[in-house]
């Protein structure tokens, strides 16, 4: 059984509500659920561990930035 997601925000999100959240909990079952902040109830996108985890790298190093 797969536990309830546990939401977080990050905690350099002071944009006036302009965030996601994701819960991490779920990454050692193999994915990662990341939401809209200002819609809790609504639809969340989900992404395998591996996706995330690269993810994440990227934005470290500086991929994503203009």
């Amino acid at each position: 059984m797969t536990p309830e997601p546990h939401w977080t925000k990050s905690s350099y999100s002071s944009n006036g509500g302009e965030c996601v959240e994701i819960a991490t909990n779920l990454a050692p079952h193999g994915t990662v659920p990341v939401r809209d902040s200002k819609d809790p109830h609504g639809p969340t996108l989900t992404f395998d561990t591996p996706a995330w985890s690269a993810f994440v790298a990227g934005v470290k190093a500086g991929d994503f930035d203009a």
